[in-house]
């Protein structure tokens, strides 16, 4: 058996299993970075994971004045769903009740590359939230490349571009950090987010970008389509007959990655693992999978990190 080792931290010889999707990454700016955090922070909350959230929804990256269309900071947001039609209507709730109701916001499309450029497709941004305006809102002009709204609030206006566009992406890249104590695998993980954090059209969508709650599919009980992943749960190690957990390993942490293409998603792969194995007291490096049978995208981890 081939064996692979990362600052003495074995690396299974295994795969993730992650799955096409559909998202959208919206570019939200304001005028100054109190707002900009507090906007990106409300409008992505419970947006972990497409199992009861409306999206899997988390901050991409923040972007300086001379990289927005209003010459004002920047923060890009992203939403990631299953089915394509359901998407128009997670865009505008989210905008619609957390943007647009936040100081001094502007929002614009900023959907940039995508897994199948031929497949985009637009839906109404601006061109919806306009009504808002009960008539006195207004189409500006000449003041961008593109259609946008003037829609008069309280503070003054908010603008917004018109459409917004959804492109093909990927969701449930992942990877296990399995270790000795909470500690250890805690600080193992912090350091895989961080080490991502800066890459464009990506995000960690689960609270701090890890996982503590990772999950199996279906469950004893009936009314569940998912539950906990006990044979990972260290409590259970001495419980069941299907532990994967080795004494001495009594702590593991997942992290997932959206993004919206392949080589975004093994990049953050790749940083995220190297990341977390500089910490002591990790003992593996593992993946999430369902046996390759429900996923079509499929990452080795050997391959990721060669």
């Amino acid at each position: 058996m081939v064996k692979m080792e990362l600052n003495g931290v074995e690396i299974e010889d295994t795969f993730c299993e992650a799955f096409g999707a559909v998202f959208s990454r919206i570019l939200v700016t304001a005028q100054n970075e109190r707002w900009l955090k507090i906007a990106g922070q409300v409008t992505t909350g419970y947006g972990t994971s497409t199992i009861h959230c409306d999206a899997e929804a988390g901050i991409d990256i923040y972007v300086s004045p001379d990289e927005t269309p209003d010459n004002r900071p920047g923060v890009f947001l992203m939403f990631f769903k299953n089915k394509k039609e359901e998407m128009s209507n997670v865009v505008m709730n989210r905008i619609g009740q957390c943007v647009f109701t936040c100081p001094t916001t502007a929002c614009f499309n900023g959907l940039d590359i995508s897994l199948e450029p031929e497949k985009t497709f637009e839906i109404k941004l601006g061109a919806n939230l306009k009504f808002f305006g009960d008539g006195f809102e207004q189409k500006i002009q000449s003041k961008f490349p593109f259609e946008a709204w003037s829609i008069p609030v309280m503070e003054g206006e908010f603008v917004v571009q018109s459409t917004a566009t959804v492109g093909k992406g990927i969701a449930g890249g992942n990877f296990l950090i399995i270790g000795k104590d909470q500690e250890s695998a805690l600080e193992a993980a912090q350091k895989a987010v961080d080490a991502v954090k800066d890459i464009p059209n990506l995000i960690t969508p689960f609270p701090g970008g890890i996982v503590r709650s990772g999950s199996k599919v279906g469950s004893k009980y009936k009314f569940l389509n998912a539950s906990t992943n006990d044979p990972l749960c260290p409590t259970l190690r001495n419980k069941i007959q299907n532990s994967q957990l080795r004494e001495g390993e009594n702590c593991v942490y997942e992290i997932i990655f959206d993004g919206a293409t392949e080589d975004i998603i093994k990049k953050a792969m790749k940083l995220g693992i190297e990341a977390a194995v500089k910490v002591s007291g990790i003992s593996r490096i593992s993946a999430g999978n369902y046996g390759g049978n429900l996923g079509k995208f499929q990452y080795k981890l050997f391959d990721v990190l060669s």
